[in-house]
This record gives C-alpha cells, sequence and structure tokens, in this order.
C-alpha cells in the first residue's frame, strides 16, 4: 500500500513536469542537474549495495548481476537512440513533422513510467528502504518524463490539448505499474536481476541523457553544484532510512 501512495507522488512530479516544460523552458537545466544527481546517489547508495548484500545472503553469483546491469543500460540506449534516429533522418529532408511520431513516442514513454512504478513496487518486495529510495528515484526521474511527453508531442505538431491528455496517461501509469505488483511476487534471484536491470537503466538516464542535457545549453557550476547536491542527498538520506 506504501507503494501506491508514494506512487501518487509520481503522478504529481510527470504531471507537473509537462506543466513546466510548457511554462519554464529557461530553468529546466537546473532540475536536470539536480535529478541526475539523484539517480546516481540511488544506484551507488542504496541500489548497488542492497544488491550485494541479496547476493552474499543467498549466495547467488555476481555474473548474472552484472550482466542484467550492463543490459538494463544498453537496451534503453538502444531504445532512445532508434527514435533519436528517425528524428535526425527526418531533419536531413524538410522541416515536416509528423503528429503520429509524437503520439508514439510519447507512448513509449507511457509504458516507461509503468514500469518505473513496477520497479517501486518491486522495491519494496525487497525492503522499505530500497521501496523508498526507488521511489524518490523515480519521482525526480518522472518530472522529466512529463516534460518529454509534452516535448515529444508539441514538436511534432500535436495540439496542447493532446499533448495535455498524453501527460495525463503518463502521470497515471507509474501508479498503475505500482498496483500491479500487488498481484504477484517475485523470487529473490529475480529480485537481484531486475534491481540490477533497474540500476543499469538509471545510470543510462542520470549519466547520458538527463546530465548531459542539463549541460547542454546552460552549463554551469550552479547546475553542477546542483548535481552534487542531489547525490549528496542521497547519500545523507540512505545513512538514516
Amino acid at each position: 500500500m506504501i507503494a501506491i501512495l508514494l506512487s501518487l507522488a509520481t503522478f504529481v512530479s510527470t504531471f507537473f513536469g509537462g506543466l513546466f516544460a510548457i511554462k519554464n523552458k529557461d530553468r529546466l537545466h537546473l532540475i536536470m542537474g539536480f535529478a541526475a544527481g539523484v539517480l546516481l546517489g540511488v544506484v551507488f547508495f542504496d541500489i548497488l549495495p542492497e544488491i550485494i548484500e541479496q547476493i552474499q545472503e543467498h549466495n547467488f553469483g555476481l555474473t548474472g548481476m552484472t550482466v542484467a546491469l550492463v543490459m538494463g543500460f544498453l537496451v534503453f540506449h538502444i531504445l532512445e537512440k532508434a527514435i533519436a534516429l528517425h528524428h535526425s533522418h527526418e531533419d536531413e529532408y524538410a522541416e515536416h513533422k509528423h503528429p503520429h511520431i509524437g503520439i508514439a513516442s510519447a507512448l513509449a514513454l507511457i509504458g516507461h513510467s509503468f514500469m518505473d512504478g513496477v520497479g517501486i513496487g518491486l522495491g519494496f518486495q525487497v525492503s522499505s528502504q530500497v521501496g523508498i529510495l526507488v521511489a524518490i528515484a523515480v519521482i525526480s526521474h518522472d518530472f522529466t518524463d512529463g516534460m518529454n511527453t509534452v516535448t515529444l508531442m508539441l514538436t511534432n505538431k500535436n495540439s496542447p490539448a493532446k499533448a495535455k491528455v498524453f501527460l495525463l496517461f503518463d502521470a497515471l501509469a507509474p501508479v498503475l505499474g505500482a498496483a500491479s505488483t500487488l498481484l504477484f511476487t517475485i523470487s529473490p534471484h529475480f529480485l537481484v536481476l531486475y534491481l540490477g536491470f533497474f540500476a543499469g537503466f538509471l545510470l543510462y538516464i542520470g549519466a547520458s541523457d538527463i546530465l548531459p542535457e542539463a549541460h547542454s545549453k546552460h552549463s554551469s557550476w550552479k547546475t553542477i553544484f546542483l548535481t552534487v547536491f542531489g547525490a549528496a542527498l542521497i547519500f545523507v538520506i540512505t545513512r538514516f532510512i
């Protein structure tokens, strides 16, 4: 039940992320810098230590987890670049955006947001601490998901009204994902593999997606400070939860 309550915060984060993207484009880099620090902190100060503890407790091998981590990184890298490649090919010809491309991209983000909610629920199946820290990571990341959903819709000539509809779907997806985990439990071994995969995904989002975007147009010491502060904040939180 706590997982569902926390997933409601992802609804708020996603929805306001989309609204923020519409009204405050000039400040996105600061929020992205902080979010990247939070994601990296969750991976290194919470998820990986929990994985190591589970491996030691159940005498699991390390190879499966490391493979899952790399797969998590590469799968989301490939998915993102596959979408980006289409857009770059469009630019080679002329300025002709297609609304259905924006819709398809937004649907992909909605599916990803659903899995974010599943991640929260499965985190609570490991422990309350893991669930809370995963939720913090997802909440901070879903703010950018909301921004991305709106941006993809609008840049491909969809109306603001339609963009808000898809933003609502994206905001609801994590709640549904977290609720779905009440219907099943998974083995400790699979949880370790899933956490490894999820850590790889968060590493990609934080280090290869959000952080470069935060510095792409507004690189500054303030952005760097917020990234370090985000990671340090998670370090402090993990010491007390």
